[in-house]
C-alpha cells in the first residue's frame, strides 16, 4: 500500500499544480483558498514554517471542502501529528526522514518525502512510497536533472513533485513529463501578494497555472 492515498494522489495530479504558501497571517487563509479555487487551483500546501500554518489549515480544511490542503515542511512527529489533528489532507517534508514516513503509514495520513539522490528515493521506496517530493528541484538542475536521476527506477511507476525555482515557464516543461504528477510552485500565491491582499493577482497567478495544465495535459 502506497503512503499516500492512491484515489487522493489521482486528485492532486488532476489539478497539476500545488500553490505552495508560506503564510504569517492565518485571518487571511480563507481569501486565499477562494482566489486560488477561482482561479482553478484546488491543491494548496501551507508549510510549517509560521505559527499561522497549523491554524489556517483547520480554518481552511473545515470551511473550504472543495480545497485540497496539505502540510508542508513537516519535519517533526510531533508536527506530522499536529497536522493530521488540524485536518490536512496531506503533508509533505524537503528531505526524507524514515521516521517521519513510517509514522504516516502507520496513522493512514498521506505524506511525501522528499528527495535529491538515488539513496533517498530507494529508501523511500522500501518503505512504500510512489509519490516523491523532488526539492530543491531547479538547484539541481530542472527536469533533465530528475530524468537522469530516476531513470533506473522508470519501471517502478514512481510520480514525482517538483519544487524549488518553478515558475511559469518551466512549470509548462515539467508538466509534458509523465514522470511529474504535479508542480509545486510558490510563485502563484507569493508572501508580498497575500501581504498586500492582492487577490486579484493571486487569481490571475491560478489561472495561468490552471490554464497550462489544460494546455500540456488537455
Amino acid at each position: 500500500m502506497s503512503v499516500f492515498n492512491e484515489e487522493l494522489a489521482a486528485k492532486v495530479a488532476e489539478c497539476g499544480n500545488i500553490a505552495v504558501v508560506v503564510l504569517d497571517d492565518p485571518t487571511k487563509s480563507l481569501a486565499l483558498a477562494d482566489a486560488l479555487l477561482e482561479g482553478g487551483v484546488k491543491v494548496m500546501e501551507l508549510t510549517l514554517r509560521t505559527p499561522a500554518a497549523l491554524e489556517a489549515i483547520a480554518e481552511v480544511a473545515a470551511k473550504r471542502p472543495e480545497m485540497i490542503v496539505g502540510a508542508g515542511t513537516v519535519l517533526t512527529l510531533e508536527q506530522l501529528e499536529a497536522a493530521k489533528n488540524a485536518g490536512a489532507a496531506f503533508a509533505v517534508a524537503p528531505g526524507f526522514n524514515p521516521r517521519i514516513v513510517s509514522a504516516a503509514k502507520d496513522m493512514g495520513f498521506s505524506f511525501a518525502p522528499g528527495v535529491m539522490t538515488p539513496s533517498e528515493i530507494e529508501g523511500a521506496v522500501e518503505l512504500g512510497c510512489k509519490l516523491l517530493k523532488f526539492f530543491p528541484a531547479g538547484a539541481i538542475g530542472g527536469l533533465k536533472a530528475i530524468k537522469t536521476l530516476v531513470a533506473p527506477y522508470n519501471h517502478l511507476g514512481l510520480k514525482y513533485i517538483p519544487l524549488g525555482g518553478l515558475n511559469p515557464e518551466t512549470t509548462e516543461e515539467y508538466l509534458a513529463s509523465p514522470l511529474i504528477a504535479a508542480c509545486g510552485g510558490s510563485w502563484i500565491a507569493p508572501g508580498k501578494l497575500i501581504n498586500a491582499d492582492d487577490w486579484a493577482t493571486i487569481k490571475a497567478n491560478a489561472a495561468l497555472a490552471t490554464e497550462l495544465v489544460k494546455k500540456i495535459r488537455g
